[in-house]
């Protein structure tokens, strides 16, 4: 696969756009490449436990129709169904999308999405869904906008291409990308994939950003334009933008912005989604191990082997830290977005009896008011192996009651320890061993 095609801000979706025997090189080539594909894993089977497949179920059964808006577009229909808010819609005008010739920085692609879905969308262009599937991580479905009758169809392999590499953890996942476009949108460099830890002024080269940050300065709504320098951008021309209006023609989107919160929400969640699937690959793989190993050394069937518990050991504290914020940035100034996705984030719960939540924003200091993160509710983390929940069970609660002696998580106060599990109490028990 070409490295032009390696080019992705987010979620790639599937080969589209390319000619009919190129789809179907590259498709070969990128199920042929991936171990995840054939036993134990098994990611080619028909994923069932997801929201994308669910809705396309309940389609063909006839109970659900797609309604076309005045333009003829699945999209808001699309969007209602699967319970995505309009306020979290963020644009990109790099073209870094299987799609890159209709994006520019005229025609941005809009990325709208929820706790576990993402949906794509670039006017004239195809409907690009990723969800996150309980049982096999990133799962990827397009939708032909415009087209009576068309369905949902799941990628075939192309997508992974991309999104099963280094910036996914090697499993089928997803990320948000920042790179230094020149005016048309093309990636004058590879650039980095950000997440709550990256610096503010990394992240989001080749979106728009709407919302205000004070002295903080990003690579968002700016160019790379230096012949001698590819990753430089000006900073100052893109900061604090609070309409996107004089820069393209925002009507012919849901909404008029590409909220600075929302890219912050999107970013943390993404990568956390990939830890909770290599969490689970890898407790698949070593317990399949063991499984064909006790039967060949005749001990018991639920032996479990040193490897094994390193692995799971290795895979569930990596994700831990990730949940409990580790090396999250810390803001110098305030940072707000312009539509009302905070608000809407925030309200969704669940709450404890004092009104807290893990969906409560900071955003003065680090994005969440209390450092853990709401995944800890997603249902692809409660559908973990067991071996892998017992793990983190043991060690949430070390890390709730001061316990830990890795150091990773010396970050936490004894506030934030109090807080969190007086919360969880309530909210989340069967992770403090209560349910």
């Amino acid at each position: 696969m070409s490295a032009r095609l390696g080019l992705f801000a987010l979620f790639g979706f599937g080969l589209l756009g390319l000619p009919a025997e190129l789809l179907g090189l590259a498709t070969s080539t990128a199920l042929a490449q991936f171990e995840f594909e054939g036993p134990p894993i098994n990611y080619r089977e028909r994923a069932t436990q997801n929201s994308v497949a669910r809705l396309d179920d309940r389609i063909r059964a006839g109970e659900v129709t797609l309604v076309a808006d005045d333009s003829g577009s699945y999209l808001s229909s699309l969007l209602e169904h699967l319970e995505i808010p309009l306020s979290s819609q963020t644009l990109v005008f790099s073209k870094t999308s299987l799609q890159q010739g209709r994006i520019s920085p005229h025609s941005p692609r809009a990325v709208y999405f929820n706790d576990d879905c993402y949906v794509g969308w670039v006017p004239g262009g195809l409907i690009e869904i990723a969800v996150m599937d309980d049982k096999l991580g990133g799962v990827f479905y397009t939708l032909r906008d415009r087209d009576p009758g068309a369905s949902l169809l799941r990628d075939r392999g192309g997508c992974l291409g991309c999104h099963s590499t280094g910036r996914t953890k090697q499993v089928p996942g997803f990320f948000v990308r920042s790179v230094p476009p020149d005016e048309d949108g093309r990636p004058r460099d590879i650039g980095y994939v950000s997440d709550h830890r990256s610096d503010f002024d990394t992240r989001w080269g080749g979106w728009y950003v709407t919302g205000t940050h004070g002295k903080l300065r990003h690579r968002g709504n700016a160019f790379a334009l230096d012949p001698e320098n590819e990753e430089l951008v000006d900073m100052e021309s893109g900061a604090n933008l609070v309409s996107l209006s004089e820069r393209f023609a925002t009507d012919r989107y849901l909404t008029p912005h590409s909220d600075l919160v929302a890219l912050m929400v999107m970013e943390h969640q993404s990568q956390l989604q990939n830890l909770i699937t290599v969490a689970n690959y890898e407790t698949i793989k070593a317990t399949d191990s063991d499984r064909t190993m006790n039967k060949a050394l005749e001990r018991p069937a639920d032996f479990q082997s040193e490897s094994t518990v390193r692995r799971i050991q290795k895979a569930g504290d990596k994700l831990l830290e990730y949940l409990f914020m580790k090396d999250e940035l810390q803001l110098q100034e305030a940072v707000a977005g312009t539509s009302d996705y905070a608000t809407e984030f925030s309200a969704r719960g669940p709450q404890d009896s004092q009104g807290r939540s893990l969906r409560q924003l900071d955003l003065s200091k680090r994005l969440f008011r209390y450092p853990c993160s709401f995944l800890i509710y997603s249902p692809a983390l409660a559908a973990l192996p067991e071996p892998m929940l017992a793990h983190l069970r043991g060690r949430i609660q070390e890390v709730l009651r001061g316990e830990d002696k890795s150091g990773s998580f010396d970050h936490l106060t004894a506030e934030d320890r109090q807080a969190l599990t007086e919360i969880l109490a309530e909210t989340g028990p069967a992770w403090l061993g209560m349910g």
